[in-house]
C-alpha cells in the first residue's frame, strides 16, 4: 500500500489512495531540494544540474562509471630489464603473482566487468590502476542475488529531532539546527526483481538506477566470490589477493574533492562528499545535529549507526555532565562549613598519627587540613544521589537508544536486516586443512574440524589468563613502586620531598600505571588478531565477535585493575601497629593521609582523561603522519612522463589515502569510557563532564578522518551496534553493584550517616570516633592515632561490626532499588516504538501489493474510479472494513 500524507487515513486501499498521492508516486523531487529526477507519465528521467561539477569517475570514454578500483605496484628495481634472465630459478614470486593477477582479472572479463587498465611509472615503482565497471545486466543479476532494496515511492519528509520539536514549542531558537542541502529523499523500498523492474522508482535510467553504494556491494561480491587459482587451495576473491600482496589496495572511489569548491557557488551543487566535510566534519559544527541520512547515504548503515550511537550518548552526557559538575561545585561550598573538616584543621597537635610506612615518622592529623578539604570534593552525601542517579541514567540510556536504534533501522531500510549466509573468511579458506561436502549444494567447501577449533579456543582463553596475570603483576610492580619511591623521598632530606613524599609517589604512579597500560593494550591486541586467527573461524562475523571479546575482556582487566584496587582492596589488609601485614617483606600499601576515595578520584582523571588525551593526540597526528608518508611514497621521480592532465585523476588521488581500519578502536574507546562514568562515578562526579568534551573532539576528528583522510569503505549493512549493546549492558549491572561497595565500604558517607544518628544529628566529635588508640608497647613515648575501628588491644570494636551491618544492608537495598526502578523503566519503555510497528506492517503490505502480478488490474481500476466517483468511494469503504 502506499504511505500518505497523512497517517489518520491508513485503512485506505492503495488503488483508491493513488490519486492522493499522485505527487510523490514515481518521484524523488518531494521537497528534498536535492532529487534531480522528474516524473513523465509515471516514469522517472534523469535531470541534469547544470552547476553541478561533472563526474571524473568515469572511464576515458568520459561515460562509463568507475565502480571499484584495483592497484597493483612492481618495484622497478628488482624487476629485469629487457632481454635480462630472472634471477630466480623456476617460478619468483613476482611470477606466481602476475600469473594470478591475469587469472583473476580474465575470470572478471568473463563475468561481465568491463576494465580499464592505467600504468604510472616512476624511477623507483610501476604502479597500475585497474578500473572496473559492472554493465547493466551484471548489475541486475547480482542485485536480485543480494536482496538489495530498491525504491517504491518517495514519501514526505517526517523526520525531525525531539530537542527541536521541544526548543520550538518552547519558543526558544535552536542552534544545533543546520540547514543541510541535497537531503536524501524519504523511501519505501522493497527487495530487487528483475521482473517487476518498471514498478520502481527511475528504472528507465539505467546508469542511475542503483546507487554507487549499491554499485560498490555489487562490484565487491563479485570480487570476493572470482577464483584465481585451485579452489581446493583456497583460492578464491580480492581479500586473500590483497593479504598476498597480489594487489596493494581494491576500493570504491570517493564522490570527488572534499574541499569546498572556490566561488560562492550553490549548496546544491556541491557532491556528497563535500556537504559531509562542510556540514559534519569541520569544527565550527561541533554543537550542530550530525546529518546522519547523509551519512547512512555516503559510508553505509553500519558507519551511520555508529555515529548515530555516539552522537546520541554525548548528547545523553550532558544532563550527567551538568549535574555532576554541580555536585562538584557544592561540594566546594561544603568545605568551608563541615565540621569534621574544621575539627582536623582545627587540632593543631591534638591528634599525633602513626607512620604510614616503616621508616616514616609520626605525624599530626592538621597537617593534611587542605588534603581533607579536597576529598569532600568527591565524598559526600551528594555523591550518593549523583551514584544512584548515574545508574539510572546508565539504564534508561540503553532503553532509549533500543527505540532510536528502531527509529533509524526503519528509516534505513534495515530493521528487518538479516545477513545474507557469509562466504568463508579469505584465511579459513587458505588455512583449513581439509574439505567437506556441503550436503545443500553438493560442492566441496573448506573445513576445519570443530574439535580442533575447541581445542584452539580454549588454549586462547588460557593465553588470555597468562595475559590478565601479567597485568595482575604489573599492578603489584607499580604498588610496590610507590612505596619505594615514598622510602626514598622520605630519605631524601628535602623538606618538600618529605611532606609530599605520599602525593609525589601516588601521582607518578598514577602516570606510570596510564604507560603501561597504553603499552599492553597495543601488545595484547595485535596478539588477540593472531589468537582469533588461529582459532580459524569460518564467517568474518564470527571472528569479530571473538576478537572483540577478547580484547574488551583483557582491556577491562587492563584499565580498571588499578581503581579497583584503590577502591576496593587498598587499605583493607594493612593490619594495626605492631602487626602490619606485609608483601614481599614490604609492609602493605596504606590509604594516603586524605583517604582512598581522593586517590581513586585521582586515578580516574589520570587514566580517564589521559587516554583520551593520548588518543586525541594519535587521531590527529599519525593519520596525517600517514598520509604524507604515503604520498611522499608515491610522488612522482623526475624520470617519469609527466601528464598533461591539470588534476590528478580520482584513483591516484584516492590511492594515496589510508586504509580505513574499521570501527573496532572506535567502539572500544567509547565503551572503555562508558565504563569509567559509570562503574566509578561515586568517586569522580567530573567524569561525564570530561567524557563530554572528549567526545565533542571524538566526532570532528572521526568525521575527518573518514571524509578526509580514509579510503572510501564497502558499505555494510547492519542493525545495529552490534556486540556492543549486550557489553554495555553488562557495564551497567556492573556499575550498579560496583557503585553500592564504593559507597558503602570506601566512602565516609556510613560512617557519618551512623553517627549524626547516634549523636542527635551532629558531627562535633567524629573525627576522634574515626580514630583507634595504637597498642600501648607500640611506642614509648608518643602513644599515636590511626583510621580504624578497633580496641587499644588491637580487636574490633563493637561500632565496627555495627557499621559493617548497615554496609551490608545499604548494599544490599542500593542494588534491588535500583534494579527494581531499572526494571521498571524497562517496562515502560517499549523497545520498538508503536508507530514504527505499524509503518513496519504497512510497508510490508504495500511492498506486497506494489509487486503483485494484480498491478496491472489495479491500475485499469483506478482509471475506472477517475470516471465513477461511486465506485472510488465503494473501494474506498471495502478497503477500511477490510
Amino acid at each position: 500500500m502506499m504511505r500518505r500524507k497523512s497517517d489518520k487515513d491508513d485503512s485506505i486501499s492503495l488503488i483508491v489512495e493513488k490519486a492522493a498521492l499522485e505527487e510523490y508516486y514515481g518521484s524523488l523531487d518531494t521537497n528534498t531540494g536535492s532529487a534531480m529526477i522528474e516524473t513523465i507519465n509515471g516514469q522517472a528521467k534523469d535531470k541534469e544540474d547544470p552547476k553541478r561539477e561533472k563526474s571524473l569517475n568515469v572511464f576515458s570514454d568520459g561515460v562509463t562509471q568507475i565502480d571499484f578500483v584495483l592497484v597493483w605496484e612492481v618495484d622497478m628495481k628488482g624487476k629485469p630489464k629487457e632481454g635480462e634472465p630472472s634471477k630466480h630459478k623456476g617460478h619468483s614470486p613476482n611470477e606466481n603473482h602476475e600469473k594470478w593477477r591475469q587469472t583473476f582479472l580474465k575470470k572478471l572479463e568473463k563475468s561481465g566487468i568491463r576494465i580499464e587498465m592505467h600504468s604510472v611509472q616512476s624511477e623507483k615503482t610501476d604502479i597500475t590502476y585497474v578500473l572496473l565497471n559492472a554493465p547493466w545486466s551484471v548489475q541486475c543479476y547480482y542485485a536480485e542475488e543480494l536482496s538489495l532494496r530498491v525504491p517504491l515511492q518517495v514519501v514526505p519528509h517526517q523526520i525531525s529531532n525531539w530537542s527541536d520539536k521541544a526548543l520550538k514549542k518552547m519558543g526558544i531558537p535552536n542552534i544545533m539546527y543546520q540547514e543541510v542541502p541535497n537531503y536524501p529523499p524519504d523511501l519505501y523500498t522493497c527487495q530487487f526483481r528483475l521482473s517487476k523492474l518498471q514498478r520502481f522508482i527511475g528504472s528507465d535510467n539505467p546508469d542511475t538506477f542503483f546507487k554507487n553504494t549499491q554499485r560498490h556491494q555489487i562490484l565487491y561480491e563479485i570480487l570476493a566470490r572470482t577464483p584465481y587459482g585451485a579452489l581446493k587451495r583456497g583460492e578464491v576473491g580480492i581479500d586473500r589477493l590483497v593479504n598476498e600482496n597480489v594487489f596493494k589496495a581494491a576500493y570504491p572511489l570517493h564522490d570527488g574533492p572534499f574541499n569546498d569548491p572556490p566561488g560562492n557557488q550553490d549548496p546544491k551543487s556541491l557532491n556528497l562528499r563535500q556537504i559531509l566535510y562542510l556540514y559534519w566534519g569541520q569544527w565550527k559544527c561541533w554543537y550542530k545535529y550530525q546529518p546522519l541520512d547523509h551519512i547512512r547515504q555516503y559510508f553505509g548503515e553500519k558507519i551511520a549507526l555508529y555515529y548515530a550511537w555516539l552522537g546520541f550518548y554525548t548528547g545523553w552526557l550532558l544532563p550527567a555532565a551538568v549535574i555532576g559538575t554541580l555536585i562538584f561545585i557544592f561540594g566546594i561550598f561544603l568545605m568551608l562549613i563541615d565540621e569534621p573538616a574544621k575539627e582536623i584543621c582545627e587540632s593543631g597537635d591534638q591528634y599525633v598519627m602513626c607512620p604510614l610506612c616503616n621508616i616514616c615518622g609520626f605525624w599530626n592529623l592538621s597537617s593534611i587540613c587542605s588534603t581533607f578539604k579536597a576529598g569532600l570534593l568527591f565524598d559526600y552525601g551528594g555523591t550518593v544521589f549523583f551514584s544512584i542517579f548515574m545508574a539510572l541514567w546508565a539504564v534508561t540510556f540503553l532503553e532509549y537508544w533500543k527505540r532510536t536504534n528502531a527509529i533509524l533501522a526503519h528509516r534505513w531500510d534495515c530493521s528487518e536486516f538479516e545477513e545474507i549466509e557469509e562466504r568463508p573468511r579469505p584465511e579459513f579458506t587458505a588455512m583449513a586443512p581439509m574439505t567437506l561436502r556441503n550436503p545443500v549444494t553438493g560442492s566441496e567447501e573448506p573445513y576445519f574440524p570443530e574439535r580442533n577449533r575447541l581445542n584452539r579456543t580454549a588454549t586462547g582463553c588460557m593465553v588470555i589468563v597468562v595475559m590478565i596475570v601479567v597485568v595482575l603483576m604489573f599492578l603489584i610492580s607499580i604498588i610496590l613502586y610507590r612505596t619505594i619511591i615514598s622510602i626514598f623521598l622520605y630519605h631524601s632530606g628535602n623538606s618538600i620531598f618529605v611532606t609530599s613524599a605520599s602525593r609525589i609517589a601516588s601521582i607518578s604512579g598514577s602516570v606510570l600505571n596510564l604507560l603501561v597500560i597504553m603499552i599492553l593494550s597495543k601488545v595484547y591486541t595485535n596478539l588477540a588478531q593472531l589468537l582469533t586467527r588461529w582459532e580459524m573461524h569460518r564467517t568474518q562475523t564470527k571472528y569479530e565477535d571473538a576478537f572483540i571479546l577478547k580484547v574488551f575482556v583483557f582491556q577491562f582487566i587492563n584499565f580498571y585493575s588499578s581503581p579497583i584496587y584503590i577502591a576496593f582492596f587498598k587499605g583493607r589488609f594493612v593490619g594495626y601497629p605492631r602487626h602490619y601485614h606485609t608483601l614481599l617483606g614490604i609492609r602493605n600499601e596504606d590509604c594516603g593521609a586524605g583517604g582512598c576515595l581522593i586517590e581513586l578520584a585521582q586515578e580516574l582523571l589520570v587514566i580517564m582523561v589521559g587516554k583520551q588525551v593520548i588518543n586525541n593526540v594519535q587521531e590527529f597526528i599519525l593519520p596525517k603522519v600517514k598520509s604524507w608518508l604515503q604520498k611522499k611514497k608515491l610522488k612522482t621521480g623526475k624520470g617519469e612522463m609527466k601528464s598533461d592532465e591539470v588534476h590528478t585523476p580520482p584513483w591516484e588521488a584516492d590511492y594515496q589515502l589510508l586504509l580505513c581500519e574499521g570501527l573496532f578502536d572506535e567502539y572500544l574507546e567509547m565503551v572503555l569510557q562508558f565504563g569509567f562514568i559509570t562503574i566509578f562515578v561515586a568517586a569522580c562526579p567530573l567524569a561525564p563532564l570530561f567524557a563530554l568534551l572528549n567526545n565533542w573532539v571524538e566526532i570532528r576528528l572521526d568525521a575527518q578522518k573518514f571524509v578526509c583522510e580514509y579510503r572510501r569503505p564497502v558499505v555494510e549493512r547492519a542493525q545495529g551496534i552490534g556486540i556492543w549493546f549486550q557489553i554495555l549492558e553488562v557495564i551497567t549491572h556492573l556499575a550498579v553493584i560496583s557503585n553500592a561497595f564504593l559507597l558503602a565500604f570506601t566512602s565516609d558517607f556510613l560512617p557519618r550517616l551512623y553517627y549524626r544518628y547516634k549523636n542527635h544529628g551532629s558531627l562535633v566529635g567524629y573525627v576522634n570516633f574515626t580514630l583507634a588508640y595504637a597498642p600501648e608497647d607500640f611506642s614509648n613515648h608518643t602513644q599515636c592515632r590511626y583510621r580504624e575501628y578497633r580496641e587499644v588491644n588491637g580487636d574490633y570494636s563493637p561500632t565496627y561490626f555495627n557499621l559493617l551491618a548497615i554496609r551490608l544492608g545499604f548494599v544490599i537495598i542500593f542494588e534491588h532499588i535500583v534494579f527494581f526502578i531499572g526494571r521498571i523503566i524497562d517496562l515502560i519503555v517499549p523497545d520498538i516504538p508503536e508507530e514504527v510497528e505499524i509503518k513496519v506492517k504497512r510497508e510490508h503490505y504495500m511492498a506486497k501489493e506494489a509487486l503483485a502480478e494484480n498491478q496491472v488490474l489495479g491500475k485499469a481500476l483506478f482509471e475506472e474510479t477517475d470516471q465513477q466517483p461511486e465506485l472510488r468511494e465503494r473501494h474506498r469503504t471495502k478497503s477500511t472494513e477490510d
